[in-house]
C-alpha cells in the first residue's frame, strides 16, 4: 500500500491557519495558506499529509457539528477542493481526521434531541437517560467522551449512525479525493463498527488508507487484515525521548525488537506502525529532550526504524511547546511561513533515504549491538543491509560490530565509504546509516 512507502506531515489547521478560538460564524479563506507550504513538502521529500479536523466544529475540531461543510473559519468546501486538487497533483496523498466516537453539541442531530426530547427521531444516535441530568442541565443525561461532556459520544451501534458516518466518508472521497483516514480515539471505537468501515473503504476506494489513535495497550485490538491498516506506535514515541533524556538506549531497543525483533516473538512483525516524535496532544520534542544534540539523533531512529514517519508541523525546525501551558498555542500554533536550518536540511535527507532504500520500508529489524548510550540495528531486506548506528555519548566509541562480515559499506547520509570488517569508531553524537557492499 502507498502509505507503507510514504512519508507523512501532520497538520492542525485550525491552529496552523490562526483560526479564532471559538467558532464565530465568519468564513474565511483560511485554509488556502496549505498551498504556499506545498514547496516546503515537497523540499522536505513529504509525500502524504494528514490533516487534523477539517470540518464544522464548536471550537477544536474534535466537536464535529456538520461533517458536510468545512469549518467557516478555514473557508468553504470549494476552498479545500482547491487545496486538495493543488496537493494531488503535487504528488501528496491527504489523509483527514476521522472522529467517529463523539460529536460536539452544537452537532445537528443532538440539537434536535434537545429540542425534542423522547420525541426526536435521532434519539437512538446517542447515549441518552431521559430520567436524570447533564453537565450544562439539559434535562437529560448523555455519555460524553472520558468525562468531557463537550463531547456526545454517539451510538455506533446503531446501524443508522454508522450508515451516516459512512456517507460522510463517500462525500469525502468523491468531493475532495482523499485517501485515508485517522480516526481519533480508536481504542474507544467498537471493533464490529471498525470492521464494518474497513469493508465500506475497501470497496469504496481499495486502497484507501485507515490508521488509527491508540495509546497503549495491543494493537492488534484494532488492526488486522478485517481491521484498520495501523495505528499510532506511542510505545515507541515515548521509548524516543526518553531512551536519549535517561541515557538508556535499551528502552528504545526493548520496544523495537518486542515489536518487530527476529527472535520468533516479536508482537507486530512486518507492521507497518505509525512513528513519530510529536503530535498535537503532546510536548513538542525539541522541549522534552534535555540534550539539543540529540535531536538529531533521535529523528535518525524514527526514519530508520520499521514504521511510517510522520513529522508534526513546525517541529522539523525546532519549535518547542510543552503541553502543561495548553494545547492551543504552544502545541498548535499559527506559523507564518517554513524554516529552512540544518535540523530541516538533516530531515529532509532522511526521509528521502527512508523513501528510497527497500530495506528501511520492508526489511526485517536485528538489534546488532545495544549499551546504554550505544545502538546499532540492521534493516535487511533480499541482501539489501542497512545499519544504523547512534552514539548519545559526549565521547566516542570504538564498535566491534561481530558478525556483521561486510568489508565495505557507504554511509547514506555524507556519501562515505567506510570500513566496517573491523569495527568502527563512533563519533560523540553521532548518527550512521551504514549500506553495506557484499
Amino acid at each position: 500500500m502507498w502509505a507503507e512507502e510514504s512519508v507523512f506531515y501532520q497538520i492542525y489547521p485550525l491552529g496552523f491557519c490562526g483560526a479564532p478560538r471559538e467558532n464565530d460564524g465568519k468564513t474565511l479563506p483560511r485554509i488556502r495558506k496549505l498551498i504556499d507550504w506545498i514547496p516546503h513538502l515537497k523540499r522536505l521529500n513529504v509525500n502524504a499529509l494528514y490533516l487534523s479536523p477539517v470540518f464544522e466544529s464548536d471550537r477544536h475540531g474534535y466537536d464535529v457539528r456538520d461533517y458536510r461543510k468545512i469549518d467557516c473559519r478555514l473557508g468553504s468546501n470549494e476552498d479545500f477542493e482547491e487545496v486538495c486538487r493543488r496537493l494531488k497533483e503535487s504528488g501528496i496523498r491527504i489523509v483527514l481526521d476521522g472522529v467517529f466516537h463523539h460529536v460536539g453539541r452544537g452537532f445537528w442531530a443532538f440539537q434536535d434531541v434537545r429540542r425534542h426530547r423522547e420525541n426526536s427521531r435521532y434519539k437512538d444516535w446517542f447515549c441518552l437517560n431521559f430520567h436524570s441530568d447533564s453537565a450544562y442541565h439539559d434535562g437529560f443525561f448523555y455519555e460524553g467522551w472520558e468525562g468531557h461532556y463537550e463531547l456526545v459520544k454517539l451510538n455506533l451501534d446503531n446501524p443508522e449512525v454508522a450508515d451516516y458516518l459512512f456517507s460522510a466518508v463517500r462525500f469525502w472521497v468523491e468531493r475532495f479525493g482523499i485517501d485515508g483516514l485517522r480516526l481519533d480515539v480508536a481504542y474507544c471505537l467498537n471493533e464490529n463498527f471498525i470492521r464494518r468501515l474497513r469493508q465500506f473503504t475497501d470497496s469504496l476506494k481499495p486502497d484507501f488508507f485507515l490508521v488509527g489513535e491508540i495509546l497503549f495497550g495491543d494493537y492488534k485490538r484494532i488492526v488486522g487484515e478485517d481491521k484498520l491498516h495501523s495505528c499510532t506506535n506511542y510505545e515507541c514515541y515515548k521509548g524516543l525521548y526518553s531512551s536519549f533524556n535517561d541515557l538508556n538506549l535499551f528502552e528504545i531497543a526493548h520496544s523495537l525488537n518486542r515489536q518487530f525483533g527476529n527472535d520468533g516473538y516479536a508482537l507486530y512483525p512486518g507492521a507497518h506502525l505509525l512513528s513519530f516524535a510529536d503530535n498535537h496532544d503532546v510536548t513538542r520534542v525539541a522541549s522534552m529532550l534535555s540534550e539539543p544534540r540529540h535531536l538529531a539523533l533521535l529523528y535518525g531512529l524514527l526514519f530508520a526504524m520499521p514504521g511510517i514517519p510522520c513529522l508534526y508541523y513546525g517541529s522539523e525546525w525546532g519549535i518547542t511547546g510543552k503541553k502543561e501551558k495548553g494545547d492551543d498555542a504552544p502545541l498548535r500554533p499559527a506559523l507564518d511561513a517554513p524554516v529552512w536550518n540544518s535540523l530541516t536540511e538533516h530531515i529532509s535527507r532522511l526521509a528521502a533515504i527512508h523513501r528510497q532504500n527497500a530495506a528501511l520500508l520492508y526489511g526485517s529489524y536485528q538489534s546488532i549491538l545495544l549499551t546504554n548510550r550505544q545502538f546499532v540495528f540492521q534493516r535487511a531486506l533480499d541482501g539489501e543491509r542497512i545499519l544504523v548506528a547512534v552514539n548519545a555519548d559526549a565521547s566516542e566509541y570504538r564498535a566491534a560490530l561481530s558478525g556483521v562480515r561486510a568489508e565495505n559499506a557507504v554511509d547514506l547520509l555524507t556519501e562515505e565509504r567506510v570500513r566496517l570488517a573491523d569495527g568502527c569508531v563512533l563519533a560523540p553524537y553521532s548518527l550512521a546509516y551504514w549500506k553495506l557492499e557484499a
